[in-house]
């Protein structure tokens, strides 16, 4: 049994996720695989080939953590999150061993985190030889951020894994669930590519929880459930920064909707305005970049990028660029372009595959 998730890109809606408001991401090549064959005793034993580590548990200590409990640490939390949330949604997990290895660079802000918690749900889906909804599993994955590993993400990351499609964003409307399929189709010279700032992102020990409390704290005064309710007239009477918050919130759904149009016409120039906006949003508003990554958006504009920005949560991590038909590739710069979603193969060709 072999599983692959892939990372992704949000292209533009940044921080809106949890804020019922909307986002358009896209899978990348890159991701995570997990290998993965029964064994007779009702045990899990994971290895992480990157790291050179493993861990073994019996299943019936995937009890859920409660509450004040502090998470298991690293990738172990993965493992061990994933198995007890199946557990409590009624798959009966037979013992397992599984092998984990991939190609996203840990902190860059392409959710190597998601794409493991895909990876390893569809990997012990397949070995029970049990199907979960899509959604449900994306909802059982941040499930496993939130309450196993401590970064209280939205559903963006794993949707994207789940339901990417190659040469396709994927509009998300936080509020309904709804995914619309849109046309990311990098023709006549254009490209998007990924630079690393040099600063690793620690999404669980970061900033990224203050603002999520901060959001939720606005929403308070205001008298709503979520931020995509709130009216721009409302927000003058917000102590700071909570006003700083929830306006970026407010643009940035709108900058999504223009992303859209922009797109639909193939006017990519338009696109590179927008992440611009969204960038200079999030460093003012959301006071969600560094020094390291300004100099990276300050290096990729001179260079002559249509656009630049900051990714995933902030406060470190990799630079999304949209680069213009004339324009090189930025030394250390990662091409990627919209590619499949996640994917189960339920049986391996040859022994090497394990």
């Amino acid at each position: 049994m072999r599983a692959f998730a892939p990372g992704r890109v949000n292209l533009i809606g940044e921080h809106t996720d949890y804020n019922g408001g909307l986002a358009l991401p896209f899978a990348i090549a890159e991701g995570v695989t997990v290998c993965g064959r029964t064994r007779a005793e009702p045990r899990i034993l994971a290895r992480a080939l990157d790291l050179g580590e493993e861990d073994e548990f019996a299943l019936a200590d995937g009890a859920r953590p409660a509450a004040g409990d502090t998470p298991t640490a690293g990738w172990r939390a993965f493992v061990r999150g994933v198995a007890a949330e199946l557990g409590a949604a009624d798959v009966a997990l037979p013992g397992a061993e599984l092998v984990i290895g991939g190609e996203i660079p840990r902190g860059a802000g392409l959710s190597s985190s998601a794409a493991m918690a895909v990876a390893l749900g569809l990997a012990l889906l397949g070995l029970a030889d049990a199907e979960l909804d899509r959604r449900a599993l994306a909802r059982l994955c941040s499930r496993v951020e939130n309450e196993w590993v401590g970064a209280r993400t939205g559903l963006l990351d794993q949707l994207a894994s789940l339901f990417g499609a190659a040469d396709t964003a994927l509009l998300i409307d936080f509020s309904t669930l709804e995914l619309s399929p849109v046309p990311l189709l990098l023709t006549s010279g254009w490209r998007l590519a990924t630079v690393d700032s040099g600063e690793r992102r620690e999404l669980a020990g970061s900033l990224y929880n203050e603002r999520r409390a901060e959001c939720a704290r606005a929403c308070e005064l205001l008298g709503v459930d979520s931020l995509r309710e709130a009216r721009r007239e409302d927000l003058a009477g917000l102590p700071e920064p909570l006003g700083r918050r929830a306006l970026h919130v407010l643009d940035e759904n709108v900058r999504v909707r223009a992303t859209v149009a922009a797109l639909r016409s193939d006017d990519l120039a338009q696109v590179g305005d927008l992440l611009n906006a969204s960038h200079a949003s999030l460093r003012e508003n959301y006071d969600s970049s560094t020094p390291a990554v300004e100099r990276t958006v300050g290096h990729l504009r001179d260079a002559g990028a249509a656009g630049a920005r900051m990714m995933g949560g902030g406060f470190g991590g990799s630079v999304l660029a949209l680069l213009a038909p004339d324009m090189p590739l930025p030394s250390g710069a990662h091409p990627v372009r919209p590619s499949r979603g996640a994917l189960l193969v339920r049986s391996l060709e040859t022994s090497s595959d394990y």
